[in-house]
């Protein structure tokens, strides 16, 4: 069973930018340490065992883009399981955050993310809730003015990625 260490959330909201919409009511949350890895020898396995556990599926191993996206339809979470990684999440006015092993990202549905810089070993392994569907949205004009219409209906999920039922985001996304 993975250990998960208590830690406040960071939160944070981003304003639309013209580009990249961001979400107008759900903050942004990262779980610093969140999982522990020390000793195991397979992190990517623990990782997606938290999030399978927790209901977050279709999960995928890789790094992140290197080019400002987001998904307007539904929500993400990405554990780190192996390196660091700078990333700007929030879109041209975001902010530039370091993320390390065992980092918890949750990004509500519009949240602009960009890799800027990846250790050469970096490894995310990333989920989604059982409900929404996955697009990728690159910035335009056009899909910033669709994505406004569907971010607001995208369903709240059902738990915490790291934490389940009990978890803090249902709290900070008032579940």
């Amino acid at each position: 069973m993975p250990t998960l260490k208590p830690c406040k959330p960071e939160t944070l909201k981003f304003a639309d930018d013209g580009s990249v919409p961001n979400n107008a009511r759900l903050p942004f949350v990262l779980y610093r340490a969140a999982i522990d890895l020390s000793g195991t020898p397979n992190p990517e396995e623990v990782i997606e065992s938290v999030f399978g556990e927790n209901g977050w599926g279709e999960m995928w191993r890789n790094g992140i883009y290197e080019y400002m996206h987001y998904h307007s339809m539904i929500h993400e979470v990405m554990g780190i399981a192996r390196g660091r990684a700078r990333v700007l999440f929030g879109g041209a006015q975001g902010r530039e955050i370091e993320l390390a092993q065992g980092d918890v990202a949750v990004l509500p549905a519009g949240t602009g993310h960009q890799g800027l810089w990846v250790s050469p070993d970096l490894m995310v392994i990333g989920a989604y809730p059982a409900t929404g569907r996955y697009d990728l949205c690159r910035g335009s004009k056009i899909e910033n003015a669709k994505a406004k219409e569907t971010i607001p209906r995208v369903p709240a999920p059902k738990t915490d990625p790291a934490y389940g039922q009990k978890g803090p985001l249902l709290r900070l996304w008032r579940v």
